[in-house]
């Protein structure tokens, strides 16, 4: 028996692979252009903790939103409160929304954390050659892994905890964004 939960198309699954084929292209080249821009470390692992950060939320965001309800969203709404209608379209798309969020911008921001752990690992050697090329790919792997799997970990609990807390505060965030648009 099919179930009516997703309103995934065929059309979909392809057009949510060549938008994140381009965006993954876009972010890798402006993520290398800015690290060679810096030529630091430090910089570099800064662009490194964001796209860590990046992928934390969007899990977060992309769990929460299968397990939220709708109810509190509507007495919100009727009380005119900002984010309460984008709140109610992120539970109302989940399928799509946890698929964005989980899939594409975490899977994005996770590939782009390790092409960018590559880099700091060769500035760390090129700065520090003392460290060995293998030590420095090492740790480099072992950093951007710990922090991605307990970063997630953490976030789960969080979201399966309070996903309707979480939903409103991207509907807010989106309120205020299309605000701003207007």
């Amino acid at each position: 028996m099919r179930s009516s939960k997703s309103s995934v198309s065929n059309r979909y699954i392809i057009l949510i692979g060549l938008v994140s084929f381009l965006i993954a292209i876009v972010m890798f080249w402006l993520t290398q252009a800015l690290a060679e821009v810096s030529k630091g470390v430090f910089l570099s692992f800064i662009f490194l903790v964001f796209f860590i950060l990046i992928n934390i939320l969007s899990d977060i965001l992309g769990t929460a939103v299968t397990a939220a309800t709708e109810a509190p969203f509507h007495a919100k709404a009727a009380n005119k409160v900002a984010g309460a209608v984008e709140g109610m379209f992120f539970i109302r798309n989940a399928d799509r929304v946890a698929n964005i969020c989980n899939d594409v911008i975490g899977d994005i921001a996770g590939t782009l954390s390790g092409a960018l752990g590559i880099t700091v690992a060769l500035q760390l050697l090129f700065s520090w050659p003392k460290i060995g090329e293998i030590w420095s790919s090492v740790l480099m792997t072992g950093l951007i892994a710990a922090l991605i799997v307990s970063g997630k970990a953490a976030g789960k609990k969080i979201a399966l905890s309070r996903p309707n807390d979480i939903v409103f505060m991207a509907g807010v965030f989106l309120a205020a964004v299309k605000k701003l648009r207007r």
